[in-house]
């Protein structure tokens, strides 16, 4: 029988006094619980969604190829904006200026996630653009340490600061953005084209940077090749704020949004519309979801990082093969993995987002090892086969986690929140992984370093993916419903409404 709430004291002998108790307990419940209206679902517009996907995955791209330029020419940049002496120091030198960006992504994480709760996502990703495409045309244009000196190696710095401040409120919206324009049942297909984008990036830039060695040898890229891929990155990003400026707001944060003016009298709702980009709150009230974030965004940059930046430093330096062999081998791993990220988005929106994760880190935990074994047999066909272990590992990752984070967090806090959880865990492990790495082999002299650092990441990517609560298929916190079709959408009101009593 139906529970129908508690007696009232004193009337139970009165059939009338309980009746009406009981219909007033319903009355209550109805309140507090409402039922689901069609004017409470999302529709989505196929077209817009779409739109929305293209934006979001071309500033990624950009983003990756930005970050997949440097870490191409780690050696190269090293010899030129160090002085010239230790081979090892210069390219420690190269990846501690990779890092250093890293370090001010929080900064920025806590300047425009904010921001975004508070006048929208479309402004400030169209901002955070224009400063990427900026901070890497002039990176293009700085001369080298032969010509000024120690100007060299600061100016570099400076523009890398740029990058990594407008990056803290990169991934953090664009996620957001496409988890927000997508109907449930969908969001980890979509959300995968978002890494999709990260693949294109860095195959465009390991593509590019292959093809200019190729062409002017190490000489020429030293003397003046290395600056074409900075400088081809300006018109990209031009060509990526076009597409983002002709978006609409998200329907949730427009939802958010009307629902907010439209009770702004009553004092509860004023007071949550107040708490829209509430730094001082992200940290008050969503610090055990941010650990989780972090722990999470941890293991996945880790591994990500030691595969798609890392790997073609360490087949030249460690393994002695040409730079243009090692990045050919990356390129051909990750155009494979570009065939499968969208079937691991569908995967991850019908069988859940938990299990994707965790074959991902399981598979860095317990592959990592034979594959970097099979890595340093040194024939093309083991490096392919154990670099391609390492990508369907990943792959698990990539292909589920710009559908996962988004969802750990309400609409009110989400760009904020997960702008900060992400870049604070990606400047702590994600930006220094080759730094770490390049130093681990240098004090050890073993080869396995990267290995077991990979390892040691995916096991706390495991522990913190059996914490997490499983998403997929359902709405956004502080979010209504988001479907694909009105058909859809009658029928989610029809299974909410309550069974007739007889």
């Amino acid at each position: 029988m139906a529970a129908t709430g508690p007696e009232p004291v004193g009337v139970a002998a009165d059939p009338e006094a309980v009746k009406r108790h009981r219909a007033l307990f319903r009355a209550v419940r109805r309140r507090q619980n409402p039922p689901l209206r069609r004017t409470d679902i999302t529709v989505t517009d196929e077209a817009a969604v779409k739109r929305a996907v293209k934006a979001a995955s071309l500033g990624n791209a950009m983003e990756w190829f930005d970050f997949g330029i440097y870490s191409y020419l780690a050696v190269t940049i090293g010899h030129v904006f160090f002085p010239s002496g230790n081979d090892t120091v210069q390219l420690i030198s190269s990846f501690a200026t990779f890092a250093v960006s890293f370090l001010v992504r929080p900064i920025g994480g806590m300047v425009f996630g904010p921001m975004g709760d508070k006048i929208g996502r479309k402004k400030v990703l169209a901002v955070t653009m224009i400063m990427m495409a900026i901070g890497t045309f002039a990176i293009g244009l700085i001369p080298s340490y032969a010509t000024i000196g120690f100007w060299a190696p600061v100016l570099l710095i400076l523009f890398r600061l740029v990058q990594g401040f407008s990056t803290g409120g990169e991934y953090g919206g664009a996620s957001t953005f496409i988890a927000e324009y997508a109907p449930d049942k969908k969001r980890g297909f979509f959300g995968s084209f978002l890494e999709m984008g990260t693949l294109a990036g860095y195959v465009g830039a390991a593509g590019l940077v292959t093809i200019l060695t190729a062409v002017l040898g190490s000489d020429g890229m030293e003397s003046w090749g290395w600056r074409i891929p900075f400088l081809v990155a300006g018109p990209i990003g031009f060509v990526g704020l076009y597409l983002r400026l002709k978006l609409d707001e998200t329907p949730a944060f427009q939802k958010l949004d009307d629902d907010s003016q439209h009770r702004a009298s009553d004092a509860a709702t004023a007071v949550e519309t107040t708490a829209k980009g509430d730094l001082a709150k992200i940290f008050r009230d969503h610090w055990p979801t941010l650990i989780l974030c972090v722990c999470l965004v941890g293991a996945y940059n880790i591994t990500d990082y030691m595969l798609l930046s890392y790997m073609p430093t360490y087949l030249s330096d460690e393994m002695d093969y040409s730079e243009t062999h090692g990045l050919l081998i990356l390129i051909a791993t990750m155009v494979v993995l570009m065939l499968i990220i969208n079937q691991v988005g569908r995967l991850s929106d019908r069988y859940g987002r938990k299990p994707l994760l965790m074959a991902g880190m399981l598979g860095f935990f317990v592959l990592t090892a034979p594959a970097f074994l099979l890595v340093q047999q040194g024939s093309l066909l083991a490096v392919s086969a154990g670099m391609l272990l390492l990508g369907l590992s990943l792959v698990c990752l990539l292909g589920t986690m710009s559908a996962a984070l988004p969802a750990l967090f309400p609409t009110q806090v989400r760009y904020g929140s997960l702008s900060v959880g992400y870049n604070l865990s990606t400047s702590i492990f994600g930006g220094t992984t080759p730094l770490v790495i390049t130093a681990l082999i240098s004090a050890t002299g073993s080869d396995m370093m990267p290995a077991y650092y990979s390892m040691a990441a995916a096991l706390v990517g495991v522990i913190a993916v059996a914490c997490m609560k499983e998403t997929a298929q359902q709405p956004l916190a502080g979010s209504p419903p988001s479907v694909a079709s009105r058909e859809e959408a009658a029928e989610l009101v029809e299974s909410q409404a309550p069974s007739p009593r007889f």
